[in-house]
């Protein structure tokens, strides 16, 4: 494919994206959902313009829109959020996350006692959350509150914790499938060190931002500025194999910490330039999904998806009864971690590049198949309902001013 292809596929998908934009708020509803449906009809399901090719090359316009992410989110883990809202933050991130994994895990288990490896793989990818479809939602109507603030902080804490266990679950998952011991160190050291790494690069950038750009005015060169350290971030990232959206999250908590001023300025720019790439990043996302290879998910996919669901709301409402969060938190907050597109495709496609590369025999390859399948045929349950489900907590908890 010529650059010419690129330029003429990102400009149906602009065009897509305005018309899909004006026929969303006609009916109210949230525009990112009406992204995914568009991508999912002119993607391989169905009209086939965004096809499997098209996409790989269009793949640098998704990770610069999850490195935008990562810095939205971090940006609003500033002190006085964490001094308000610190403690249940953490403790509604960990029971999120855990409560999916061994939801799912024990359900998918309970279907084929005899594949302990696929009910932990699938588990350990049902523990995210993406953030992109929430944080979308809220900058679309603009809310403002404690339920917006634990959202954010929870979506991006989550990530860290599903990072976490899907190092822990595949590293089980691959013992069980040589049939030979694991090493609890080895297990323990591997998410311990990608982890940090990531938190110790974004916190680098930070404070090297920082300290570079503490005095810049001129938008031009803030976004400037930006754009060359998330593009760095994430570049560092995935040539030594590290998080980018964690370390884009640390740099802008970093940021956020330091400089509220820069930070303010430099939100300010990341709006302006981010309906744009958020609308690739959906309508790419959509596109993905192949409808016709619905056989080969069954009776699994939907006990994932229901299985999912359950782990994340009473995961999110029980630790949010832990953790003494404010009350309208502990009755929304559970609506608004649906969504899975972003980070769990990755998981999904780490899932395809260890699994399915040979290392494991037509077991290893079987399983990688199932995992992307039902993860992209489930996903695009999610990014319609859960974009709903948070719009409607966030306008229950009175926090929308659209």
């Amino acid at each position: 494919m010529d650059s010419l292809n690129v330029l003429i596929y990102l400009s149906i998908a602009s065009f897509i994206a305005f018309l899909s934009k004006r026929a969303t708020s006609k009916i109210g509803m949230p525009t990112v959902t009406g992204y995914v449906i568009a991508g999912v009809i002119l993607g391989t399901s169905l009209l086939g313009i965004f096809h499997s090719k098209t996409l790989e090359h269009l793949n640098i316009i998704n990770d610069f829109a999850l490195g935008i992410i990562g810095f939205t989110i971090g940006s609003e883990l500033h002190r006085e959020v964490f001094k308000k809202l610190g403690r249940p933050i953490f403790i509604i991130a960990l029971f999120e996350s855990c409560m999916a994994f061994i939801v799912v895990t024990v359900s998918i288990y309970l279907i084929d006692p005899s594949r302990l490896y696929q009910a932990l793989i699938l588990g350990a990818v049902a523990s995210a959350t993406a953030p992109a479809a929430t944080v979308y939602v809220i900058q679309q109507y603009k809310t403002e509150g404690p339920l917006t603030s634990t959202i954010l902080a929870v979506v991006g804490i989550d990530d860290a914790f599903a990072l976490i266990i899907y190092v822990f679950a595949s590293a089980i998952a691959k013992g069980v499938l040589r049939a030979t011991h694991f090493s609890i160190l080895h297990i323990v050291a591997i998410p311990a060190v990608e982890i940090g790494l990531s938190i110790v690069l974004g916190i680098s950038a930070g404070l090297i931002f920082s300290r570079l750009f503490r005095r810049v005015r001129y938008p031009d060169d803030l976004l400037l500025g930006i754009a060359g350290f998330l593009l760095l971030i994430l570049g560092v990232s995935k040539q030594f194999g590290l998080s980018g959206i964690l370390s884009s999250m640390t740099f802008g908590i970093i940021i956020s910490n330091i400089n509220s001023a820069l930070t303010h300025r430099s939100s300010k720019i990341i709006e302006n330039i981010s309906p744009l790439l958020f609308a690739y990043f959906f309508i790419f996302a959509g596109s993905h999904l192949n409808i016709r290879l619905l056989p080969i998910i069954g009776i699994t996919g939907l006990v994932y998806l229901l299985a999912r669901i359950t782990g994340k709301v009473g995961g999110a409402c029980l630790g949010a009864v832990v953790g003494k969060a404010p009350v309208v938190v502990k009755k929304y907050i559970g609506f608004s971690l649906i969504p899975q597109v972003g980070v769990a495709l990755a998981l999904a496609i780490m899932v395809n590049k260890e699994f399915g590369n040979g290392a494991y025999g037509a077991t290893g390859t079987n399983l990688a198949i199932l995992v992307i399948n039902i993860l992209l045929f489930t996903t695009i349950i999610t990014e319609i309902v859960g974009p709903l489900m948070t719009k409607y907590a966030l306008t229950k908890a009175g926090e929308r001013k659209e």
